[in-house]
């Protein structure tokens, strides 16, 4: 039974981090091998699941000394249907590594929600596409139908939302969400920018949040921006718009690089941490909204102790 998924806490006004950005943590800091950049199949093996475990429990011991609640996100961001195929897994197979994901994370905070609280599980769900370049684009149904096998997982576990990550055009990002809707379960979108702050299809972030509300009638319980530095999106956001105060989280690259750029990168960019974290800290106190920090491609642990110590 979910915990907190019919009053998540971190709408109120308390302070949540989450973890880095997975995929590149585990490669290029952890040396593990992610076919396709899909993390989930680490949960078919001992090594696998002891390297994911090993991962999170540094990000949770930094919202432990802290002070702050934390956000489990599950490691199933590439895990729907036509990612999971090219890596041979069928229907059966993925809804078990999904369900495998989140008692991983149920399992985490049964053993810190004594001394981290609250730790809110969340399912990740990611784009059928390239979320950098969308170049097949779902209309709004399909779209929905797309992701509901996943959420369909998800609503059958203990895990409290489904997240979208790094979604890159309105039409899939609302088919996630009434796709949650559909399956009772709250539901966060996240969308990724370029370094002009618009989304990859050039559609304004504002724009973009307006049009899923207007599409799902605000069914998300709120947005986020992630998979783009702070400098990318700083610019655009408004405190005076409506549109930015339904945006209550951040999960930001660490480098400065265009999404075309890190593609073509043969190494990882993690950028300034300490930067980082003074960048997020500006981020806070000119949007006090923002409850739900932590980082994406090329952050790690630094990044989100940096972000905790200028909190």
């Amino acid at each position: 039974m979910t915990r907190y998924g019919h009053e998540l806490p971190q709408l109120g006004s308390g302070v949540f981090l989450t973890d880095g950005g997975v995929e590149t943590d585990l490669i290029f800091n952890r040396g593990a091998k992610l076919p396709e950049f899909a993390a989930f199949p680490l949960l078919s093996t001992d090594k696998g699941r002891r390297l994911l475990d090993a991962y999170y429990r540094e990000y949770i011991a930094v919202a432990q000394r802290a002070g702050t609640g934390f956000v489990l996100e599950s490691a199933t961001w590439r895990a729907s249907l036509d990612w999971a195929t090219r890596l041979g897994y069928d229907a059966d197979a993925l809804a078990h590594a999904n369900r495998q994901a989140i008692e991983m994370l149920t399992a985490l905070r049964a053993e810190f929600e004594a001394h981290v609280a609250p730790i809110v599980v969340s399912g990740c769900v990611g784009p059928r596409g390239d979320g950098y370049a969308p170049e097949q684009l779902m209309s709004l149904d399909a779209a929905r139908d797309y992701h509901s096998a996943q959420i369909s997982t998800f609503a059958e576990t203990e895990a409290d939302l489904v997240t979208a990550m790094t979604m890159g055009y309105v039409e899939e990002a609302a088919g996630v969400a009434l796709a949650a809707r559909d399956a009772g379960m709250p539901v966060v979108v996240a969308f990724t920018v370029e370094t002009d702050g618009r989304l990859p299809v050039h559609t304004a972030l504002g724009d973009a949040i307006s049009a899923v509300d207007e599409l799902t009638d605000g069914y998300p319980a709120y947005y986020m921006i992630n998979c783009a530095h702070p400098s990318h999106f700083r610019k655009t956001l408004d405190p005076d718009a409506g549109w930015a105060e339904r945006i209550r989280g951040l999960r930001a690259n660490a480098s400065r690089m265009s999404h075309a750029e890190l593609d073509n990168s043969p190494f990882l960019d993690a950028g300034d941490p300490t930067e980082f974290g003074e960048l997020h800290g500006q981020l806070r106190a000119d949007f006090g909204r923002l409850s739900v920090l932590g980082g994406c491609c090329g952050t790690d642990v630094r990044h989100i102790r940096a972000i905790a110590a200028h909190l």
